[in-house]
């Protein structure tokens, strides 16, 4: 693989015209592709297999006038203090501002506050539900701003108004705060380049790629069914591995310069050598993310392949586009004191010679401090709650989240979170004294506040009811009870010969937790294993790929712990805007373990590679940790910095997954980077010694060859190793 990269980064090199000319067609071609489509999709993600959606389509074919996924809003009306909402006044300023809402566009119908149904006991408290004729994503701007102004209109009025509902989601927005990591990224490439040219053509490369990847999964968005979050996921990821990729690359063509005069001949060597683990790494980040397509939710399964669609993008940039334009300024990316002859000063490597001498010095007590304190932090992950973030988690500035404390208040917790019971009465003698012995059953279960009336379908024989739990949507014992309910189903079934589901957007939200759950585990060891099989064929050693998996455990789950502690536990939570706590994001965690996968395998092929390859040159085991720690640890150093203040940007984002998973990338590359790669695997390496690259000959036979670290490549120079016997 070595020989056929460098064969194509020479190539790159010669005809750079060409390859800049592909490169800026297939941008002109991303732009004018995501013009042309209606851009990302914005309904609610399915899940097939699980109850709740298949009470979703049964009501979508039972009642097919009301479509599930039409947009709706909640308006809760407070009187003044020391008033109630049905006197004459404040009843007029309700039915005024509801009449107006009511010949807007696109609405279906308004359902006034009545006693008994949307007036709080006290009378003081009061909702109007509002039903739209489309889905969330197509309410026009002109709809949301009526449902606005009638909001305005009975404050004006005196009243206190608030407005919840799917009607007012707009779709996820960039903020420049978001894209903050990229002025870390600059500094970071400066300070290890020294070359305005070295730090500013990574992120030219970078930026290239992730438009091309950005602008492509918009364009395809509609028609595979993909949101605004997947877009943001791929640009995340792929501006973070894009530019780190690149500077990879980079960083091998200055060293091969500082050996080889011949600029041509080191972008080829950069390419092969650098390049072939660009290539590994970025394989192996691709098949974790695709890997996300079989777990079974179509959501998650197209924002794995949005992201993976990033990362190619960004490898075949790192192998073409890269030393196309090294061609522009071979000289110009070297260090000053490069460009002028001088020799690397040995104060460059004073750190990492310092630091290596410390952890091989006591390589034990290393391994365990550092095992301890990922173990430690990972502890909150024990805790770890899956759902759905609502209108509980967002800020109090928002209409969103006072609408649901001022229903909650006047309401109760659970009327946030209804449950919608879908009786199937096809088979029932007496359809209505079968629904009535459904709604008894429900309405005698402990935790159920509520159940409404009946509504049947056109052809009678499918029923809705509307069960309102005692506490809220996110709260445990909401879970407890739809576990009780659906326990309960057989002998209810039994006795009145129908069948029922529980569904509704708290039952859904559940069903989506427990399914993620569970599939958690399974893709984990998966992963684990597909990576030990990939290090197998790389480093065709035993103990590498078993110290790289479980060094990738541990930073997965310190990353997990620090998540439950700040968005579940809320500790910090200030600091990142998170004003309420509640439970993980069903779909992060998974997420999250596809993602650190290929990142934990970046550094591990980038650090170990320079390691095998000065003991595939003769060094011994303690020499070859020193020379691969020195060559590669300050540029794995400067790639972590990078994705940390990339991934630390696009924490501060408004939607509650994409903050997540930013933080929890952010977290898991500084555990995985600084105490695992850096720290644990060198002080690993050093306690095996040459047992760390021992392979039974019979698996050595059965193993593909994969020429990662550029063997086959003419052997550069080594330089002179000093014992760091401490002397």
């Amino acid at each position: 693989m070595a020989g056929m990269l460098s064969r194509l980064g020479r190539l790159s090199y010669r005809r750079r015209w060409s390859v800049l000319t592909v490169w800026l067609l297939a941008l002109s071609g991303a732009v004018l592709l995501a013009v042309e489509s209606d851009g990302p999709v914005d309904t609610r993600p399915t899940m097939p297999g699980i109850e709740s959606q298949q009470a979703f389509d049964l009501l979508a074919e039972r009642f097919p006038g009301a479509a599930a996924d039409a947009a709706s809003a909640t308006i809760v009306f407070v009187a003044p203090r020391g008033r109630e909402l049905t006197s004459i006044e404040n009843a007029e300023a309700v039915d005024a501002a509801l009449a107006a809402l009511s010949r807007g566009p696109q609405v279906l119908r308004v359902v006034p506050p009545s006693t008994g149904t949307g007036i709080s006991d006290d009378g003081t408290t009061g909702f109007a539900t509002v039903s739209y004729e489309v889905p969330s994503s197509q309410v026009t701007e002109e709809s949301r701003t009526a449902l606005v102004d009638a909001v305005e209109q009975a404050r004006g009025a005196g009243l206190t108004a608030e407005v919840s509902g799917s009607a007012l989601k707009t779709s996820t927005r960039m903020s420049a705060v978001e894209l903050a990591g990229v002025g870390v990224a600059a500094v970071v490439l400066l300070m290890t380049f020294g070359s305005m040219v070295a730090a500013g053509l990574p992120l030219l490369t970078a930026i290239t790629g992730v438009a091309i990847s950005f602008l492509g999964v918009w364009a395809v968005s509609g028609p595979l069914g993909m949101t605004i979050t997947s877009g943001i996921l791929a640009l995340m990821l792929g501006l973070a591995v894009g530019i780190d990729y690149a500077m990879f690359v980079v960083s091998r063509f200055r060293e091969e310069r500082h050996q080889h005069d011949d600029a041509e001949r080191a972008a080829g060597r950069a390419v092969g050598t650098a390049g072939s683990a660009v290539a590994f790494a970025g394989a192996t980040v691709v098949i974790a993310l695709a890997g996300l397509s079989v777990v079974g939710v179509p959501s998650l399964a197209t924002m794995g392949l949005a992201a993976a669609g990033a990362v190619v993008v960004a490898v075949l940039v790192a192998l073409t586009l890269v030393p196309a334009l090294l061609s522009f300024a071979p000289n110009r990316v070297l260090a000053r004191a490069q460009r002028r002859g001088g020799a690397r000063s040995p104060a460059r490597r004073s750190v990492a010679r310092a630091w290596t001498r410390l952890v091989l010095r006591r390589p034990l007590a290393v391994t365990l401090a550092g095992a301890a304190l990922l173990a430690a932090i990972a502890v909150p992950a024990l805790s770890l709650q899956l759902g759905t973030p609502g209108d509980a988690s967002l800020p109090v500035t928002e209409t969103q989240r006072r609408a649901y404390d001022l229903r909650a208040a006047a309401f109760g917790p659970g009327f946030n979170g209804p449950l919608t019971v879908v009786v199937d009465a096809r088979g029932a003698a007496d359809v209505d004294a079968a629904v009535a012995t459904v709604a008894d059953d429900i309405r005698a279960t402990s935790g159920v506040v509520s159940v409404s009336e009946a509504s049947f379908n056109q052809q009678r024989d499918t029923a809705i009811l509307t069960a309102v739990p005692s506490t809220g949507p996110t709260d445990e014992r909401t879970e407890d009870l739809v576990r009780t309910l659906r326990a309960a189903r057989p002998g209810v079934e039994a006795a009145a010969r129908v069948s029922y589901e529980i569904t509704g957007t708290t039952a859904l939200d559940i069903d989506v937790a427990h399914k993620t759950q569970s599939a958690l585990v399974p893709y984990v060891g998966v992963v684990i294993g597909l990576a030990v099989l990939l290090l197998l064929v790389v480093f065709r050693s035993v103990w590498v790929p078993v110290t790289a998996a479980l060094g990738f455990l541990l930073s997965l789950s310190a990353a997990l712990g620090v998540i439950v502690a700040v968005f579940q536990w809320g500790w910090a939570a200030d600091l990142l805007g998170v004003e309420q706590t509640g439970p993980i994001t069903s779909l992060m965690p998974i997420l999250l373990v596809g993602i650190v996968f290929g990142l934990a395998m970046d550094y591990e092929v980038f650090l170990v590679s320079r390691m095998r390859e000065a003991h595939a040159h003769g060094r011994s085991a303690h020499e070859a940790i020193v020379t691969g720690f020195e060559q590669s640890s300050k540029i794995v150093v400067a790639a972590a910095l990078i994705m940390m203040g990339v991934f630390g940007g696009f924490a501060a984002a408004g939607e509650p997954l994409i903050k997540m998973v930013g933080l929890g990338l952010a977290c898991a590359v500084f555990f995985d980077a600084f105490v695992v790669r850096l720290t644990l695997v060198p002080a690993v390496l050093q306690q095996l010694g040459e047992r760390a690259w021992w392979l039974p000959r019979w698996l050595d036979r059965l193993l593909p060859r994969v020429d990662v670290e550029g063997e086959s490549l003419s052997a550069p120079q080594q330089e002179p190793v000093e014992a760091l016997s401490g002397r």
